[in-house]
This record gives C-alpha cells, structure tokens and sequence, in this order.
C-alpha cells in the first residue's frame, strides 16, 4: 500500500472512536486540521490583500505592485512572485477588465494552476516490499530543529496503526538528545528502534537497522541522520556512505530520500531545500511547523521552484496533524 493510502485511511484519534465514522467525515476533518493550521498564513497574507483592495474599483499597476510586495514579504519568494504576477497580468490583458470583485478568484486560480501543475509525482511512496522480500527503505535527512525527529516518529506512527511493520535507524549519533528524542516516538508508535552509542558510526547503525529490519520481515525502515548542515562535500561524503552500506543489505537502497525542511523559517528553508539538493539525490521534502506561523507562502514557492516534490507537512504537533500534501487542498485552505 502506498503511503498516499495510508494517511488517506488512518482516521484522527478523534474519531477512531466512533464505529459510525465515514470515510467522508475523516477527510472532512483532516480538511479542519488544515485550516486551522494555516491560519496564521491565510490571516498575514490574505489579510493583506484584502486592505490593498480597499477602495480599489479596478485591478491597476499599483493594485499589482501591492500585490509583488505582499508575496515576497511574505516568502512566497521573489522568482514565483514574479511568475504569479505574470500570470495575472495576462488574464487582464486577455480578459480586458477584472473588477476586484473577481480578483481574488483570479489570484487564488493563478496559484493553484501554478502550485498544481508541479504536482506530479515520481512513483510514489510505495511500502511494497521488493521480489526477495526486502524492507522499504527511507533515509531522512535535514538540520537540527527542523522537526526530522518528530517527522519520523509520526510515519511511523500512522505506518504501525496501518498494520505495517517499522523498524527505525538512529543514525544521528553525534547527540544523544536526537537518540533519546527517537526512542521515546518510536515507543509511541510501536516501532522497533535500532542504536547504538552516542559517537558511533552512522553508517553502522544503518547497517544494523536494516539488517534487522530484513530478518524480522519488517515492511519499512526510516533511518535518521545527523541534523547538520554540512558543506556540500561533507554532507555527500557522509550520505554516500550511507548509501553504500544500505545497499549492501538492500540493493538499490534507499528507496527514498527525504528532507524535512522548519516552514516557519521562510526563506531560510528554500535555501537549505537547494543545498541539500545539490548535495544529494532528494526525492522528496516535507514542511513542518506551519501552524506556528505566518510564512506558509513558503510552501507555494519550494513546490514551484524546485524539482522534487513537497510530500507531506506539518500543521500541529499531534500524529494527525502531519498531512499529506495536495496543491489545490492547500491553496483552497488558504483562501478558505
């Protein structure tokens, strides 16, 4: 099953408990849990656009340049607010006439055909395990205080109440803070953790994971990594690693590698996104901490500027609060 279909089907707490739960009602909730946790964004950005067309009876050159400075300042980003403003100038001059009235339609469409169009996805999150049985492996990788941690704890939450086996590495072994941090998710979930002591090697400890993971059958190993932000040659050198020992249990592991990137830090994740990026092969990121802040537009810019897609993100610190992301959810969420 995919992990797409996993979070699809995992009911919130809040509703595990009733048998009369429909499929319906669960993804209205996850729908709320959204909202809410975009409130902050939705509040800061489109209540700025809502003043700037105070008194407006048209969409102007200044109406326009209201709009520029209010998508960069609210990290949407200087590239993609220059597309979006592109877009929009086309729909008018096509159009001839946009009233403010229709304005705010016009806006939301432009982002979520822009948001949307990157949407598509490589294969997927697949837990199937392969021909000879092996584990679906995840490497998780991002700096210190991004949420890595609590990420991985969380999908493997939701991967164990799916009925999937989950066997998790910690491999950031230069803290012994993100070691004990792990064991107590992984306790929460139920999954089986895997370490060794503070100062070992990464690369032994996933070697283990992975090796135990393998014997005990398991479906799914996400493997930690040191929350650091490495020179380009350090990160690879250490990942490489990594990835060679990996494959000497599970050829062509990991099956992916994801960055965990702190949304409430703006335009500081987009860079770290590039970073990684050219330092590894990434295949997917999630965006966490979203509800705790008013720079969410971060998200519509990493979806549109880079080349790997924005797989899940964070709105709230319980299990369910980490969502998979959809571009016209969430563009909808925001102009809810």
């Amino acid at each position: 099953m995919a992990l797409f279909n996993i979070f699809k089907s995992k009911p919130s707490p809040k509703t595990t408990d009733s048998p009369d739960t429909t499929p319906q009602e669960v993804v209205q909730d996850d729908k709320e849990i959204l909202n809410q946790g975009l409130e902050k964004t939705r509040t800061g950005l489109w209540g700025k656009i809502s003043r700037a067309l105070v008194g407006k009876s048209k969409v102007d050159e200044e109406l326009l340049d209201q709009l520029e400075e209010i998508l960069i300042t609210s990290d949407v980003g200087v590239e993609t607010t220059l597309k979006i403003i592109e877009r929009i100038e086309q729909r008018i001059a096509k159009d001839k006439y946009t009233s403010t009235d229709e304005f705010y339609e016009l806006l939301r469409d432009e982002i979520t055909q822009l948001v949307a169009s990157k949407e598509e996805l490589p294969d997927g999150f697949s837990f199937e395990k392969d021909a000879d049985g092996n584990p679906f492996v995840v490497m998780v990788v991002g700096i210190n205080g991004v949420g890595k941690t609590t990420t991985i704890g969380k999908i493997a939450a939701r991967l164990q109440s799916a009925g999937k086996k989950v066997y998790i590495g910690a491999a950031d072994t230069f803290r012994a803070a993100a070691i004990d941090q792990l064991e107590v998710w992984a306790d929460r979930a139920g999954a089986k953790i895997v370490k060794q002591k503070m100062g070992s090697d990464p690369a032994s400890v996933a070697f283990d994971t992975i090796a135990s993971a393998k014997a005990a059958g398991a479906d799914v190993v996400l493997i930690d990594t040191a929350g650091r932000l490495h020179n380009k040659k350090g990160l690879m050198d250490e990942l490489t690693k990594i990835r060679n020992v990996m494959q000497k249990v599970v050829p062509n592991s990991p099956h992916e590698v994801l960055l965990v990137l702190d949304g409430s830090t703006g335009q500081n994740a987009y860079e770290q996104a590039k970073q990684f990026s050219a330092a590894t092969q990434l295949t997917a990121m999630a965006i966490t901490k979203l509800d705790g802040t008013a720079k969410g537009g971060v998200v519509i810019g990493i979806v549109d500027q880079m080349n790997i897609p924005v797989k899940f993100i964070g709105v709230g610190e319980r299990i369910e609060d980490l969502q998979i992301f959809e571009a016209q959810t969430f563009v909808k969420s925001l102009f809810n």
